[in-house]
């Protein structure tokens, strides 16, 4: 009894084993560029930046050169200095123009290129963000951005793969930007307008202030009239008043 305890324990370690290898081999042997955050909002301004990790053991990260979608031009592209590294920008011809808040724009950047200087590079072990800030982002549902990446001993990494629908991920991705649709804001139609009741309570204070108006001049009427009388009143009893003496 011991014996087969034993046995099936042992079988049992073998087989966590055997799937625990599996399960590592399985795995993305090496990190990719990314862009970050992933998702953004269509029509709006975002700021992302893309990741890049350094892969080699022995070169640092020298370059990096991200193509912008053609299928997908963004009116304005700015970029955020990052310390010891300088950047350029490349732009295309637009046919037909794009069209950003009323007016007509007919080039946009195609291309951005980090450059490190001296020893600015990404080194083994580390990872340095490229922050961008892109906008109004593009009605579709995504921006693929293929990439280079290229090393201080010469090597080059081509991050250009594009995405396909339902499938695995490529082996050497392109970082995507998932763009959703913007939330519809309510039309005209929806907006709250005035009822006839409260058109109604407006008429009714106009018509409450005239009527106080109206009353309060009666008052004055009635009270100047009472004023009359009590004054031929008076008159009347001071003239009564000497002949009664004589």
């Amino acid at each position: 009894m011991t014996r087969t305890r034993r046995s099936l324990a042992g079988a049992a370690a073998l087989a966590v084993g055997v799937v625990a290898t599996a399960v590592l081999g399985a795995a993305p042997a090496s990190a990719h560029v990314t862009v970050n955050p992933k998702e953004a909002t269509q029509g709006g301004y975002g700021r992302i930046a893309f990741r890049v990790p350094n892969e080699s053991d022995t070169a640092s990260t020298v370059k990096l050169e991200v193509v912008l979608p053609e299928n997908a031009p963004v009116g304005s592209v700015s970029t955020m200095p990052v310390p010891g590294w300088t950047v350029a920008m490349e732009k295309r011809k637009l046919n037909p123009p794009l069209e950003v808040h009323g007016s007509q724009i007919t080039e946009a950047v195609s291309k951005l290129t980090w450059t490190a200087s001296g020893d600015a590079g990404v080194k083994p072990g580390q990872f340095q963000e490229f922050p961008v800030s892109l906008g109004p982002l593009p009605q579709v549902d995504k921006m693929v951005f293929k990439t280079l990446q290229t090393y201080s001993d010469g090597n080059v990494s081509r991050w250009i793969e594009e995405p396909t629908a339902g499938g695995e991920e490529p082996e050497d991705p392109a970082p995507v930007l998932t763009l959703a649709a913007a939330a519809e804001s309510p039309s005209a139609s929806s907006a709250p307008v005035a009822n006839n009741a409260s058109a109604a309570g407006g008429d009714g204070d106009e018509a409450e202030g005239t009527g106080l108006a109206t009353g309060l001049g009666i008052a004055g009427l009635v009270a100047g009239l009472a004023g009359l009388v009590l004054g031929g009143l008076a008159f009347s009893r001071s003239r009564r008043e000497p002949a009664a003496k004589a």
